[in-house]
């Protein structure tokens, strides 16, 4: 009997090489497994009903004397964010509920031709905009290790998904912490990589500059199978780049590693005991650890909730009515318009519209978004003298664990400050991985942060992390 909670993507290759086990019996105890607990957890939104003929023509192929690609018969979930031809992507929202997609993400056809199986799509904040996946037009995720708390969000599904050993990975995005937060929540790994190491194309846009497709995995490893797959440069995303590949020794390489200083009195003691925690497994790995400062850190968040919601309003404009989803007929065009919009978008999504239509209106562009994309670049240049002396940083990924089902719903605020140690990822495009602690109770997660495209020093930090004694 296969142990799926021990079993990563290699040792599943290994298994279908040495013929103990087919892609399709490996996806039918997937498939099985989903099914005793997706009706609990809501992770997936749904499991795509084609994945066993793939796995049965991968199957086929084996037999004929194929080598085996870089993921064959490796089941993979897909949040509803990013396109698979020929199915429903709705993005979390009513107004999306039956818009089937035209064509390939570029990384579901990179994933496709390394032979992945996709087993379905998962649950999300609506347009990915939220911290819990509460937002979600079709219900709550639930956390799987206590199914009153939250699953974070807003890639809550997939990391449920991976967490509840529904697939053996899952793509999520994260525009401000959307991978790494349910990550810590659901204690599993996740990638946020280099804005611009993975296209873009074929994820449906929440904010265009901030927005970035990445791997929530079960270990640092997979998460970084998954990466050099999906990573490069394409065509049809011109803000994507071919990155050097980089190796670091880190075997004889002793780190300087930045602690980030924050407020602890703001911060669960848990959380807090976790980092304590990590500095003393890194330091008996022999690296160096100093708390630091940035200046214009503690302006992230507020920074971040300007300049978001004004690329949402831009990147919502065009779900209408008219050109695809959902389409409510008025008096007239404009009222079609109108009605389309106040019946097919939630209440978090008509807020951050709001909020973005605002700050982009004549008399406050300056005073408002034009301010925080100056305070924007400060954050990056706090981030590059940084790393002049440091070769990583490290923070929690997250202020609290799982918090409970409706806890933070009533209180926007309470529910933006989720994300107060992630944002400035994202503001500044950098790579950041979210990797578990040890924790009595309800998972943790710890944050390292690299310079850009050396999501290389995340993976040999990360590896040696995981398989550091935890006492």
């Amino acid at each position: 009997m296969i142990n799926l909670e021990k079993l990563n993507i290699a040792g599943a290759q290994k298994l279908i090489h040495d013929k103990e086990i087919s892609c399709r019996e490996l996806i039918s105890i997937y498939q099985e497994n989903i099914k005793k607990r997706n009706k609990d957890i809501n992770a997936y939104l749904e499991v795509f009903n084609d994945a066993f003929e793939i796995a049965e023509q991968e199957d086929k192929e084996i037999l004929k004397g194929r080598e085996l690609k870089p993921l064959t018969g490796i089941p993979l979930a897909i949040k509803d964010i990013i396109l698979i031809e020929g199915k429903i992507s709705s993005a979390g929202s009513k107004i999306l509920e039956n818009y089937h997609a035209a064509y390939d993400a570029t990384v579901i056809k990179k994933l496709r031709d390394a032979g992945a199986i996709f087993l379905g799509r998962t649950n999300m904040d609506e347009f990915a905009m939220g911290s819990s996946t509460e937002n979600s037009a079709f219900g709550v995720t639930k956390n799987p290790y206590d199914l009153g708390r939250v699953a974070g969000g807003s890639s809550g599904g997939s990391a449920a998904a991976v967490a509840m050993q529904g697939c053996l990975a899952a793509l999520g995005s994260d525009t401000g912490g959307s991978i790494r937060q349910p990550a810590s929540f659901c204690g599993v790994v996740g990638l946020k990589p280099t804005y611009g190491a993975i296209s873009r194309f074929g994820l449906i846009a929440m904010a265009s500059s901030l927005d970035q497709i990445g791997p929530i995995t079960k270990s640092v490893e997979d998460a970084e199978i998954v990466f050099n797959i999906i990573k490069g440069k394409d065509l049809n995303d011109s803000t994507s780049v071919e990155s050097k590949s980089q190796i670091s020794n880190l075997k004889s390489q002793k780190l300087r590693i930045g602690l980030l200083k924050y407020d602890r009195k703001w911060v669960d003691k848990k959380v807090n005991d976790a980092i304590d925690l990590s500095i003393r497994i890194l330091r008996r790995l022999g690296h160096q650890i100093e708390e630091i400062e940035m200046p214009h850190l503690e302006y992230s968040l507020a920074c971040y909730y300007i300049i978001m919601p004004a690329e949402v309003s831009a990147n919502l404009a065009r779900f209408d009515g008219v050109k695809y989803g959902l389409s409510v007929e008025g008096k007239n065009l404009l009222e079609d318009y109108m009605k389309t919009r106040a019946e097919g978008f939630g209440r978090e999504v008509k807020r951050r519209i709001m909020l973005g239509t605002y700050v982009l209106s004549a008399g406050y562009y300056d005073e408002y978004y034009g301010r925080a994309n100056k305070v924007r670049t400060l954050i990056k240049k706090d981030f590059e003298e940084t790393f002049k002396n440091f070769d990583l940083i490290l923070s929690p990924t997250a202020p609290t664990s799982a918090f409970k089902i409706g806890e933070k719903t009533e209180d926007p605020l309470q529910m933006y400050l989720s994300d107060i140690f992630t944002v400035s990822v994202n503001l500044a495009g950098l790579p950041a991985i979210s990797i578990p602690v040890p924790a009595s109770e309800l998972p943790i997660g710890v944050q390292f942060i690299a310079p850009w495209f050396r999501e290389d020093l995340l993976f040999e930090l990360g590896k040696q992390y995981e398989k550091a004694p935890r006492s």
